[in-house]
């Protein structure tokens, strides 16, 4: 596992290369099936590219949240006059805001299409492709985790060993390949919603369904988690707090819209 590789004398970060991949996987998927399903190709590109605005705002606030304590020392020395120059705000940003949060990205680019789909007054026929777009993208995500070793699992007998991570804690010991089961599991939730897609079932609600499997096997996964950078509170990780967060309010919606409606 490699982060950054040599092309002509610059250096190319791996986990960026196979975000790229994903998101000119997902643009061509998306624009071709809403096409096929008799929607606006340009109207899903546009989408597609506000709720990539709203991962990347939302993937780093919830970066800097997770780093609650670096965040707090960051606006004091910012608010306190210790930042005189630029150059050290923007170092002060990245070292708090640098990294990012799939959940955070997840919530930012619901946001963001949300606001969209007011604007352009698009229905739930484009969260439903949206469903099999975001494990499909996530796949890619994983897969880079895991050539970049920014995240890792916990120490194991079976797995890999790190020699170039980016975190000096990851290298020199056998790892549980945790990325590589989510990026099989969000590839497999992709093949699943789009069988539904394509059958024409729970029409609507193609969104909740994918909320209400990734939470639950993320919540599980996060036990075989070795990387603490992205924050813990009490009993749970913060992922599996949001997790929850995210289940519950699924789960009831979810409901609701499965209940046959009333006939007088």
């Amino acid at each position: 596992m490699v982060p950054v590789f040599d092309i002509f004398g610059k250096q190319i970060s791996i986990y960026m290369l196979m975000a790229l991949a994903g998101i000119l996987t997902i643009i061509f998927f998306g624009t071709k099936r809403a096409e096929k399903s008799g929607l606006d190709e340009f109207k899903m590109m546009y989408a597609t590219l506000w709720a990539f605005a709203g991962t990347a705002i939302g993937g780093h606030i919830m970066y800097g949240i997770s780093q609650f304590s670096s965040m707090i020392d960051f606006f004091k020395m910012l608010f306190g006059g210790d930042i005189k120059s630029f150059d050290k705000f923007l170092l002060g940003v990245k070292l708090v805001f640098g990294g990012s949060v799939f959940y955070g990205g997840l919530i930012g680019a619901i946001i963001a299409v949300a606001i969209y789909a007011k604007i352009a007054h698009i229905g739930s026929d484009y969260f439903d492709i949206g469903a099999c777009m975001v494990p499909l993208f996530h796949t890619f995500g994983r897969l880079g985790c895991f050539l970049t070793g920014c995240c890792y699992g916990v120490e194991s007998k079976i797995g890999f060993v790190y020699k170039y991570s980016p975190d000096p804690l990851a290298n020199g010991v056998r790892r549980f390949p945790i990325q590589l089961v989510e990026a099989t599991c969000n590839f497999l939730i992709f093949l699943l919603i789009l069988y539904l897609l394509k059958k024409n079932k729970l029409k609507g609600r193609l969104f909740l369904l994918y909320l209400l499997i990734y939470t639950v096997i993320r919540f599980i996964l996060e036990f075989f988690r070795g990387d603490v950078i992205r924050g813990h509170f009490w009993i749970f990780s913060t992922s599996q707090w949001i997790s929850i967060l995210l289940f519950i309010p699924a789960l009831i919606l979810f409901i609701r819209l499965n209940k046959p409606k009333e006939t007088e």
